[in-house]
């Protein structure tokens, strides 16, 4: 077992081993790492399918985290803000996001079609090949969790001990480790 505390986790630690550049393979496999380590800053430790978190926080709009499915290696979760526009109610941005347990990494798997900032909608409609795709859709992802890390959002319960990192053989049904 291997525990860690908040603060020695960062994606600066990530070391490729190989040669990476914007928009190549090996760069975005490093960028789902860099992704997995921030959003397990965020998240912490997450209960079994169908469970929902709520963020909130002063400097920025409620954060919602629900877990959409989990497996022994994979959860899929999804992280959204909810906002009122012409007597409905549009998640924005609405992503869906696979995390593999196993290989410590997570990817933007799904994007809400509709977007209330004309940025968002670019990017959803800016790229043709499935690689750019991925790589703005997770750089996007990215951006985001630094933000939402600036503005103390955070599902984690600061109060208690760090939580511990269980080898992938080890990890359970309901742990996002």
């Amino acid at each position: 077992m291997l525990c860690y505390s908040r603060s020695m986790l960062a994606d600066s630690y990530i070391v490729p081993e190989c040669a990476i550049g914007p928009g190549s393979f090996g760069g975005l496999m490093a960028l789902y790492e860099s992704n997995y380590i921030k959003l397990r800053m965020l998240v912490g430790e997450m209960g079994p399918a169908g469970q929902r978190h709520l963020s909130r926080t002063p400097d920025d709009f409620d954060l919602y985290l629900s877990v959409e499915s989990c497996s022994r290696y994979t959860h899929v979760l999804r992280l959204t803000y909810f906002f009122p526009e012409s007597g409905e109610v549009i998640a924005d941005p609405d992503l869906l996001i696979r995390v593999y347990l196993d290989a410590r990494m997570a990817e933007v798997a799904g994007w809400a079609a509709h977007h209330r900032h004309p940025v968002l909608g670019g990017l959803a409609r800016r790229f043709r090949r499935e690689l750019d795709l991925r790589w703005s859709n997770n750089m996007m992802l990215s951006k985001w969790l630094d933000y939402l890390h600036l503005a103390r959002h955070s599902f984690v319960d600061r109060s208690g001990p760090p939580t511990c990192a269980v080898a992938a053989a080890g990890a359970g049904e309901a742990n996002l480790s």
